[in-house]
């Protein structure tokens, strides 16, 4: 399988990570959700897209869950890659928030917000592979 390709099903398969937690905030009125959890599902998923992109360009990355870390060495080198900075730093915030126990700084529907951040980092950057040809 080419490079293309490989990138193609990873795209794919983070596509169908994405629309299982937008299942899961499109549930019924009153459904309890696990923030936390589905933060840390939706973080995984920014650094996937990163990584995958970063890893179809030939571009070293770390082997790390920290976001941050994977936001540096993905945009090094490449600062139109910038563009990702400010969903990344979002989700971080909201970390942030739940390990400082500061829920109430947190938007009105946070597991909403984090799932449509994860949907926006994925339709920028299927986009951008799209546009430089990196897909089939």
């Amino acid at each position: 399988m080419d490079r293309d390709q490989q990138l193609a099903e990873r795209m794919a398969d983070i596509d169908a990570r994405i629309r299982l937690l937008e299942a899961v905030i499109a549930g019924p009125e009153g459904r309890e959700i696990d923030f936390d959890a589905l933060l840390a599902q939706a973080s995984g998923i920014a650094g996937d897209l990163m990584t995958a992109y970063a890893h179809h360009a030939g571009k070293p990355m770390p082997e790390t869950r920290d976001l941050l870390e994977t936001l540096r060495a993905f945009v090094k080198g490449d600062p139109s890659l910038n563009a990702v900075r400010d969903n990344v730093r979002e989700l971080v915030y909201y970390r942030n928030c739940l390990e400082m126990g500061k829920t109430d700084a947190l938007p009105v529907r946070p597991a909403h917000m984090a799932v449509r951040t994860a949907r926006h980092l994925y339709l920028y950057l299927y986009t951008r592979c799209s546009q430089e040809h990196r897909l089939p």
